[in-house]
């Protein structure tokens, strides 16, 4: 049998393709079958019946541990992103000292410091808060361009030792959430007992960390 998808012969899009996040939630839905199933389960085998309902009680605790699992994921970024938000506002009042500094940086800091907890939010709105965070680190570094000497400043090069450091904490952070989310929406579609629970609680899939269409772009630039 000949290979399904043959990179010699198969077609090959040569200009490439940007991969993007669907911000979509699709809801759980079970159709008649399912609801046959488990009366089927009552009407001819009482013993199945119970088993089986306490395998449901057993999915809805596990689903709602889950949930909360994704909240302390959600928490651990906006956690790493506050912390980068007071370095890069520091940082920023260094460069300044030094350079005068772009006045919407810090208005984009005092946004960011006002935009409240990420916590209980959608994956988009997290990206977007995230984003945010990211573009004011793009500005600062935009100024490093422009006066490359201020990198041997000890206050400056210990601040931005410092941003790195928090930046790969939030990569890593934001993994760990996407990890999660994926764990929800493979789980509350396993048939029968984790998809109907689902649907019976009204659950839907959630979205991933998604990077805005700007910090995507400037991904491509060269910076220091």
């Amino acid at each position: 049998m000949a290979n399904v998808l043959d990179e010699e012969t198969g077609p090959v899009r040569e200009s490439g393709r940007e991969i993007n996040v669907i911000a979509k939630q699709i809801p759980v839905t079970v159709g008649k079958g399912s609801k046959i199933f488990e009366v089927l389960l009552w009407c001819l085998f009482i013993i199945p019946g119970l088993v089986f309902l306490i395998k449901k009680i057993h999915a809805a605790t596990y689903l709602r541990q889950l949930e909360q699992k994704i909240q302390h994921d959600a928490s651990q970024i906006d956690n790493y992103l506050e912390q980068r938000v007071v370095i890069l506002s520091n940082l920023a009042k260094l460069v300044d000292k030094a350079v005068k500094l772009d006045q919407e940086t810090f208005t984009a800091i005092a946004e960011a410091r006002s935009s409240g907890r990420v916590i209980s939010r959608d994956g988009a709105e997290m990206s977007a808060t995230s984003a945010k965070i990211d573009s004011i680190g793009w500005r600062i570094n935009k100024t490093f361009e422009n006066y490359p000497d201020l990198k041997a400043h000890h206050e400056i090069a210990d601040a931005i030792q410092q941003n790195s450091y928090l930046q790969k904490e939030i990569t890593a952070a934001r993994e760990q959430y996407n990890d999660t989310v994926n764990t929800w929406n493979r789980e509350i579609q396993v048939w029968p007992t984790k998809m109907i629970v689902a649907a019976k609680q009204g659950y839907t899939t959630r979205i991933p960390f998604i990077a805005s269409q700007e910090i995507k772009q400037k991904a491509t630039e060269v910076f220091f």
